[in-house]
């Protein structure tokens, strides 16, 4: 519990700070009308129906390089943790970083469809890297707020310690772009 406090701590920190800096200076504009943005975000998430988990929470860090009014690419990383139910008192908490690439497409002005794939690095001893996949949608607002929903999927290797065939989270984030 020690490691989240600090995480989210750290999290809460960081995104005070970014708030003080100017958004302007953060977002460059080219002339061919591409740029590229900075956003932290904080996410709570309820588990699929067949997983021993219940619930999670995470924090990120999202970097978005838009290459038109439509299309942007983006990069993420950060932190998440599973908790499990109470029928599965033997599980423990999975804890892992996930590192993400995925492309947004905005078929409305501000109103995006997201896609992402990445890898999710376990922090507890024994366990293996996941598969993450997923997709969602959300709204981005002109003074830089940002609410999305999502589902990301979570395949790991059958040998690791937190091996569990399902799993899953559909998830409900709050980011600041800058």
């Amino acid at each position: 519990m020690k490691t989240t406090t600090k995480i989210f701590t750290v999290t809460a920190i960081a995104f005070a700070t970014f708030l003080n800096v100017n958004a302007k200076a953060q977002t460059m504009n080219m002339s061919n009308g591409m740029a590229f943005k900075i956003g932290v975000g904080v996410s709570g998430g309820v588990t699929t129906e067949k997983s021993p988990f219940s619930y999670a929470l995470g924090a990120d860090v999202r970097l978005q390089y838009d290459l038109s009014k439509s299309v942007a690419l983006t990069a993420s990383g950060g932190y998440t943790r599973l908790f499990p139910k109470d029928n599965f008192p033997a599980l423990a908490d999975y804890d892992f970083i996930p590192a993400k690439g995925g492309v947004k497409v905005f078929p409305i002005e501000r109103m995006y469809l997201m896609a992402e794939v990445g890898a999710g690095f376990a922090i507890q001893d024994g366990s293996k890297t996941s598969f993450i996949f997923g997709g969602g949608t959300g709204y981005e607002w002109n003074n830089g707020f940002e609410l999305g929903i999502r589902y990301e999927g979570y395949q790991q290797d059958g040998t690791s310690t937190t091996y569990q065939p399902v799993n899953g989270q559909f998830a409900l984030r709050l980011g600041y772009n800058f």
